[in-house]
């Protein structure tokens, strides 16, 4: 019992700097996933939020623009159809302009509209352009109102261009980590660098002399991942309270489970490399240079 404790003890007081400096390191990255993610959601909501109106004739009733409805309901672009009827959209009209055109024409002149929603495919001018195409040949449909295609457009750039910015970040978040946790390693196994020397002496090969080093710091680095996935997830814990109400955990599990899947990996991942790479370099020293 007491040699184990004493083994462990070494091993964490051997690793704790790796562990804390790689831990620091997976939370930002977690957190530019989380971002990222969330900007990915983000925009899929406002793409399929956009709203098309089809406009009915004078002529068509209530009733026929229900069947209508019902009809559209078998296309693919089509989403959350409601119908805005004739009296709907006189009092809508009534309650935005306080004009009341039935007294002022003696008849209602407004017609009956049809909206609904896009998927986020559908969301581009081309799409756009040919929704409107088809939906102008249906029987009874007078105009379709539709997002303006700069609109459309310029919505499409601005999020392009976010991800672009969000993954250049990732990037070199990404190549910073690694240098940082290839240092940490490498400082690691540069005290045992006599050690691994004498493992040489006595015959040991290199893959022999590698495989517990890139071990330790493969656990190393999954323990940083699990200790980053804890932060991260007390970290949304805390946000609703802070008033980030959207960032409900019950709604953001499945994506923080695969953030934090991804980070344990990956700190996993780098160590091991990293460790790789640090112990190779040892091996191919000669002794009187172990000194520099």
């Amino acid at each position: 019992m007491k040699k184990g404790k004493e083994v462990q003890i070494s091993y964490w007081a051997a690793h704790a700097t790796t562990i804390v400096s790689v831990t620091l390191v997976l939370l930002i990255l977690g957190i530019i996933a989380l971002i990222t993610l969330g900007a990915r959601k983000e925009t899929a909501r406002i793409r399929e939020s956009l709203e098309v109106s089809v406009i009915m004739a004078d002529s068509v009733s209530n009733d026929a623009a229900l069947r209508q409805m019902a009809e559209m309901k078998s296309l693919p672009y089509c989403r959350n159809l409601a119908l805005i009827s004739k009296e709907k959209a006189l009092a809508e009209w009534k309650a935005e302009t306080g004009e009341d055109l039935e007294e002022l024409f003696g008849v209602n002149p407004l017609s009956p509209e049809i909206t609904f929603t896009m998927p986020e495919k559908y969301s581009c001018q081309d799409s756009i352009a040919m929704i409107e195409k088809q939906l102008s040949a249906l029987p009874g449909v007078e105009a379709v109102a539709s997002p303006q295609g700069s609109m459309i457009e310029s919505m499409n750039s601005n999020i392009a261009r976010l991800g672009a910015i969000l993954g250049a970040i990732a990037i070199v978040l990404l190549i910073i980590s690694f240098v940082l946790i290839n240092n940490t390693v490498h400082l690691t196994v540069y005290a045992r660098r006599f050690t691994i020397h004498t493992m040489q002496l006595v015959g040991a090969t290199d893959g022999f002399i590698r495989r517990p080093v890139v071990a330790r710091n493969f656990l190393a680095g999954v323990l940083a991942g699990l200790f980053a996935s804890g932060l991260l997830w007390i970290a949304i814990g805390f946000a609703p309270k802070a008033g980030y109400a959207e960032l409900e955990p019950a709604s953001m599990w499945p994506v923080l489970s695969l953030i934090c899947g991804g980070l344990i990996v990956l700190g996993g991942l780098l160590c091991a490399i990293a460790a790789a790479i640090a112990t190779q370099h040892y091996l191919r020293k000669d002794y009187d240079k172990l000194f520099r």
